[in-house]
């Protein structure tokens, strides 16, 4: 019996210093976490006595916590000056392994549930459906969207999901919903990678949205919709689409963010994705569009979470060298200079954001019956949500990927 497994088919407890459920605002202090094939059965407070024939895997000092989820990343883009370059130049079959390093390096962060809002021949449901055949080692969790409906020319087209007319885009869904994706993502509004595009500017309609946004909802799936634009918000509202990714409510020439806009999200449980999360080693100038805008972007952020809106955090990992595949780790930063009190970043990142992914009756809680997604960090995230860089060891539906530094004590008891 190796000294860091989680065993399947039989209990496995894990004992720490204090837990931090997902959804409380205090810390659970010497808690007993009991795993069996891949969930959790059990959580315990101090004193509870461990179930006979049960390892137990000793974590004195650090806090567990549920694994992390990112809402928002492209396991397809590299993180490099030239992601679109370099991923012309891939064929599937190097780009699906790129992919799974990619989701492991974020794995090994913590993140243990990703959603892929946008890759290239739906190779992230290959990952999602057949992640133990491809490369080494366990991946996380993945949410996947496949090829996001775009526009001719418009937003990522190079990803091939571009398409016009009623007709067109009711097939762009069905091909979807054929082909088992989680979710649909549509780019409402251009976008600043791709050239020629501009993010102020809308791509789809109203009208077009709702059609997208009716024959998913025929098929059982949500819309999360790409919108900068400030006219393609307004217009994803009216649609009824279940989610908008940045939300920056962009102008040409600055930032225009109406209350009643702003309400209808918060009334209408609208899933708002925060762009969230920039490597220190990494971090360069701010374009100047974005600087010219940014006082108010900060307000138009704050006026959202003041309304109650729900809002969750996605890195857009893979689009430039500051955004890693395990940015998401430097979330805390971003979300505490937006109001946010330590438990609501924590909540935000756990279970919040499991919530808007469509996977919160399993993931981002520390409760019984929930995906054994467990970290173990060295300090109080409820003090200082930075501590989740401090990881010490991750597990990943019962399996360890981060073993705990220093040899944790391993017993079996009788």
């Amino acid at each position: 019996m190796t000294a860091h497994a989680l065993h399947t088919r039989r209990l496995t407890v894990l004992r720490a210093a204090a837990l931090f459920d997902g959804v409380s605002s205090a810390l659970l202090a010497e808690p007993s976490v009991v795993v069996a094939d891949g969930a959790i059965t059990a959580v315990h407070g101090p004193a509870e006595p461990v179930p006979g024939g049960a390892s137990v895997i000793d974590l004195p000092g650090l806090t567990l916590l549920p694994g992390l989820v990112d809402t928002h990343l492209h396991l397809c883009f590299d993180a490099t000056g030239d992601p679109i370059g370099h991923l012309a130049q891939a064929d599937d079959d190097t780009l699906r392994l790129q992919m799974a390093a990619a989701a492991r390096r974020a794995l090994r962060a913590g993140v243990t549930t990703v959603r892929d809002l946008g890759d290239r021949g739906y190779l992230a449901l290959d990952l999602r459906d057949r992640s133990a055949a491809i490369g080494e080692g366990p991946l996380p969790a993945i949410v996947a969207a496949g090829p996001p409906i775009t526009t001719p020319g418009g937003h990522c087209h190079f990803l091939g999901g571009a398409a016009r007319g009623e007709r067109g885009l009711r097939a762009a869904v069905q091909e979807r919903a054929e082909r088992g994706v989680d979710v649909i993502k549509v780019m409402a509004s251009g976008g600043n990678m791709t050239p020629g595009s501009l993010a102020h500017e809308p791509q789809f309609g109203a009208g077009a949205l709702r059609v997208i946004v009716d024959e998913a909802h025929r098929h059982g799936l949500p819309v999360t919709a790409h919108a900068h634009s400030a006219r393609s918000i307004a217009d994803a509202v009216t649609a009824g689409v279940d989610g908008i990714e940045h939300a920056t409510f962009m102008t040409a020439d600055g930032v225009d963010a109406p209350e009643t806009v702003i309400r209808a999200i918060a009334v209408r449980r609208i899933a708002v994705g925060w762009t969230v999360g920039i490597d220190p080693a990494q971090a360069g100038p701010v374009p100047p569009q974005i600087a010219s805008r940014l006082p108010r972007l900060g307000a138009a952020r704050r006026r959202l979470d003041e309304s109650g809106a729900l809002l969750v955090p996605g890195s857009d990992a893979g689009v430039l060298p500051a955004k890693p595949h395990d940015v998401l780790r430097y979330a805390p930063e971003d979300l505490a200079a937006a109001g946010l009190s330590p438990a609501e970043i924590l909540w935000t990142l756990t279970s919040r954001a499991a919530q808007a992914c469509g996977v919160g009756h399993r993931k981002g809680r520390i409760a019984k019956g929930f995906d054994g997604d467990i970290l173990a960090i060295d300090g109080n995230p409820l003090a200082d949500p930075a501590a989740i860089r401090r990881l010490r060891a991750v597990y990943a539906g019962g399996q360890a990927v981060l073993p705990a530094l220093g040899s944790p004590a391993e017993a079996e008891v009788p």
